[in-house]
């Protein structure tokens, strides 16, 4: 699926990189330009960038809180092993098989912020293929028993295209032990 051409952060990411906690490191999975890797920086994460074309990415490099991995995601695999990050980001990019290490990804106490095209789009134009649209509710299914969801949306929207898309912010609680009372 071709990358937004847009390189002003999705307003959906902005607002919920806040539940991302302060000093960890950012998923900018299926990176394109860098626009989210940008914005983490700004916002003082440390990021990892996977992209299967990272040369939009050049001007990072000397970045050393920017990991860069260039990586076909869909031919190659999951690039990752068990790292787990403070916050997973991916926009405008479905690869269904990627979805469990996607949501494994998500360190405990960590966000996963996702956005991208849903079933409906064809009526707006590409992606229109259904293997890059989700199906209603799908992000909701692939964090089930694992993420709290925090806000989720489907729907068609105005900007910066008409479209429609489904999104999700949704956190891996992390829980203290409660102690046993004292006999």
């Amino acid at each position: 699926m071709p990358h937004s051409v847009s390189d002003q952060p999705s307003p959906w990411v902005a607002r919920f990189l806040a539940l991302v906690p302060a000093g960890g490191r950012i998923l900018d999975l299926a990176a394109g330009g860098g626009r989210h890797t940008r914005l983490a920086r700004a916002r003082g994460f440390a990021a990892t960038a996977v992209d299967v074309d990272v040369a939009a990415l050049a001007d990072l490099r000397a970045d050393r809180a920017v990991e860069i991995l260039a990586c076909d995601l869909e031919g190659a695999g999951w690039p990752l092993g068990d790292r787990r990050f403070a916050g997973v980001v991916v926009t405008n990019y479905l690869h269904r098989p990627a979805l469990p290490r996607i949501v494994a990804a998500v360190a405990e106490g960590g966000a996963l912020i996702y956005e991208t095209f849903a079933e409906g789009n064809a009526a707006f134009g590409k992606p229109s293929n259904p293997n890059f649209l989700l199906k209603p509710g799908e992000l909701l299914d692939a964090v089930r028993g694992e993420l709290t969801v925090v806000a989720y949306e489907h729907g068609k929207v105005e900007a910066p295209r008409p479209a429609v898309i489904q999104r999700i912010a949704a956190v891996r609680a992390q829980f203290a032990a409660i102690p046993r009372p004292s006999s």
